[in-house]
């Protein structure tokens, strides 16, 4: 989210710097820490314990440095078209994990990790694809996909039940449902884009 704009073919002044920077080392550590939240969120089987709090919490602050590496690289001018193309598979690799992570745990019907997981690789494969000719990075319906994927998959894994009552799981399910919603919506926007932008090149 952070390395993004809008589609774009090129490299421009500000795109320059080199891809061995501070934001691209913060979103390559984002992607190891994938299997590790993973582990933890599995290691249990479900159990609401220490290391399920633990899981939710790393998931929330991998997810969390995605503004972090952003702001870093605008502010520092080194935003490059390597950041925007790890950016987004950084966050696809979390929240997919995390998606598959709780279908396993029956936390979650398969059919929206299956509908959300279709959308995510089949666009970063696209994008890798186009990589040598030009750089798509994500639009603000993208980000704001992103956003309400990274909500509603914190709030489905944090154990508030345990703390609120059973009530939290229809806040899940609608923050849930808003976020599926938004990625069949951004991936439509993204086909519609980039079918635009190839005609115009």
């Amino acid at each position: 989210m952070a390395h993004s704009g809008t589609p774009s073919s090129g490299s421009t002044g500000q795109n320059r710097s080199s891809n061995w920077n501070l934001p691209n080392a913060i979103t390559v550590v984002r992607i190891l820490l994938a299997p590790v939240f993973i582990w933890m969120l599995l290691a249990d089987d479900g159990q609401d314990g220490a290391l399920r709090w633990a899981a939710a919490i790393l998931f929330i602050v991998a997810i969390a440095t995605d503004w972090v590496d952003g702001a870093i690289a605008r502010k520092h001018g080194l935003i490059t078209d390597l950041g925007k193309l790890l950016d987004p598979i950084a966050d696809k690799v979390l929240t997919g994990g995390a998606l598959v992570a709780l279908s396993i745990l029956g936390e979650l019907p398969w059919w929206i990790t299956i509908v959300v997981l279709v959308r995510e690789i089949g666009i970063t494969v696209h994008r890798m694809i186009v990589a040598t000719d030009h750089v798509v990075a994500a639009a603000w319906m993208g980000k704001l996909k992103t956003v309400a994927q990274s909500i509603a998959i914190s709030l489905a894994l944090l154990p508030f039940d345990v703390l609120l009552g059973d009530w939290v799981f229809w806040v899940n399910g609608v923050t849930m449902t808003i976020a599926v919603l938004l990625t069949v919506a951004s991936g439509i926007d993204y086909v519609v884009t980039e079918m635009k932008a190839r005609r115009s090149r």
